[in-house]
């Protein structure tokens, strides 16, 4: 492999999963820290570690200088974003670039073509991807909002076109709320992402969020890794994800594999990737969106199909081949992920930061706990929530269930003023709903307003 030594650009428990996936592959590791993780556990496992600001991100994890100039400083020769902060930067990965790094990730100008989520649209059309009705571009003024909004049909929804993360989304059900969701989408989307452009679609209230995941390489491979149900969610924010998807008939599971391909392949995407599906009743699939980067349910697919996704995309980075082909894709039994925050579902799931007196992870057979965090750590305030993340497979999904369960249970955390998702999570697994997968991406809100 041509890298040889790594930067993780990132924190917690993604920075953890990459050191430990470098060192199995015989690479060095270099951390960056800001000052509320200098005691952090992923430092203290990377080979070498550099400080590069206080705790606030944008004055460390998101400050491209500092970032790069620990890279030079160390002698890294690629820089692995994880995902979140720097990992969908076009702009980053031209400087690394610029800088001889490798950048892990797909090249800038697939970021950037990915990245637009109203173009990215007609590219996908273009590719023979259903897509919803909806704008073929950025929407320009509340003016034409409402006029597309009377063409496409109410509910209609209002995306931020560089948001991510479930940011930037609001339901408008009609004129008078197409016109506050546009106000308030375009002043978020510009403060957050510095990109105030939005765009539209027509809103499908009744469905399950799919996601297919992807792998290509420079020579124009591209593979998926199968599929993963994320429907279980609150305000955009995915809790519960699974794969495979329950209850997807099997013709809608193969074409949402090959939609995923040719899209990947329209815009020659390299490393790993996810496409987005809204999946109706009906078994209808639209294209959502793509992500140029490794995902936080990534373990899922890990646990189904054996393949470990970082190893591939420092591969890929490296010049070299994917090393599976399509056909050798197996995918086996069923797998769920939990996720675990530092926050009061009570209290309108308001964050809870604060030192972990007691943290005793789970295991026994088929359990798997990707954390950034051991007992005495301090859960910092300027980050997001994320504990950990409780990943399970079993031979059916049933046990799947019951196993993730008995997994919860066993997952103790405690601290002043500490409290987690932990109830709530089991709480939604024991639900006939779940049980059966007849759950929506409206469920989990329908559910906490009974």
């Amino acid at each position: 492999m041509s890298v040889g030594k790594v930067l993780i650009a990132n924190r917690g428990e993604i920075a953890l999963r990459i050191a430990r996936t470098c060192r199995e592959l015989g690479l060095r590791t270099v951390a960056v820290y800001s000052t509320a993780d200098r005691h952090a556990r992923f430092v203290a496992a990377c080979d070498e570690a550099v400080h590069i600001g206080p705790a606030p991100a944008r004055r460390s994890y998101l400050y491209v200088p500092a970032v790069i100039e620990a890279a030079l400083r160390t002698g890294a020769d690629a820089i692995h974003p994880g995902y979140g902060f720097l990992s969908e930067d076009a702009d980053f990965a031209r400087v690394c670039a610029g800088q001889g790094i490798t950048f892990v990730g797909p090249r800038p100008e697939v970021m950037e073509a990915v990245g637009d989520k109203a173009k990215v649209r007609a590219l996908m059309a273009a590719a023979g991807l259903p897509v919803l009705p909806g704008s073929e571009g950025a929407v320009g003024s509340p003016a034409e909002a409402e006029s597309l909004g009377e063409e496409i049909g109410y509910p209609v929804i209002v995306k931020a076109a560089a948001g991510g993360g479930g940011r930037g989304i609001e339901v408008a059900r009609d004129r008078a709320e197409l016109r506050e969701a546009f106000r308030r989408t375009t002043a978020l989307a510009q403060q957050v992402f510095g990109d105030g452009s939005v765009y539209m679609e027509r809103f499908v209230p009744a469905a399950r969020h799919v996601e297919v995941q992807l792998l290509g390489d420079d020579a124009g491979t591209v593979v998926h890794l199968g599929e993963r149900d994320c429907s279980l969610q609150r305000r955009n924010q995915k809790l519960i994800e699974e794969a495979p998807s329950p209850l997807l008939p099997e013709q809608v599971r193969e074409a949402l594999g090959a939609y995923a391909v040719a899209g990947a392949a329209r815009v020659g995407y390299t490393g790993a990737g996810t496409m987005e599906f809204l999946v109706d009743p009906s078994g209808a699939a639209t294209f959502m969106e793509i992500n140029a980067r490794i995902q936080v349910e990534h373990p899922v697919t890990e646990m189904l199909t054996g393949v470990d996704l970082v190893a591939e995309q420092l591969r890929v980075a490296a010049g070299e081949r994917l090393s599976f082909t399509q056909e050798q894709v197996t995918l086996t039994g069923a797998a769920i992920e939990c996720r675990i925050n530092a926050e009061d579902p009570a209290a309108g799931f308001r964050p809870t930061p604060g030192t972990l007196a007691v943290f005793n992870p789970p295991g026994g057979p088929g359990v798997r706990v990707d954390s950034g965090f051991a007992q005495g750590d301090r859960v910092p305030p300027d980050y997001d929530s994320l504990i950990a993340k409780l990943v399970v497979w079993a031979p059916t999904r049933a046990q799947a269930i019951a196993r993730a369960d008995r997994a919860l249970a066993e997952f103790e955390v405690e601290g002043p003023g500490v409290a987690t998702t932990i109830p709530l999570l089991r709480e939604l697994l024991a639900l006939p709903e779940f049980a059966k997968a007849t759950h929506t991406t409206r469920f989990v809100e329908e559910y906490l307003s009974r």
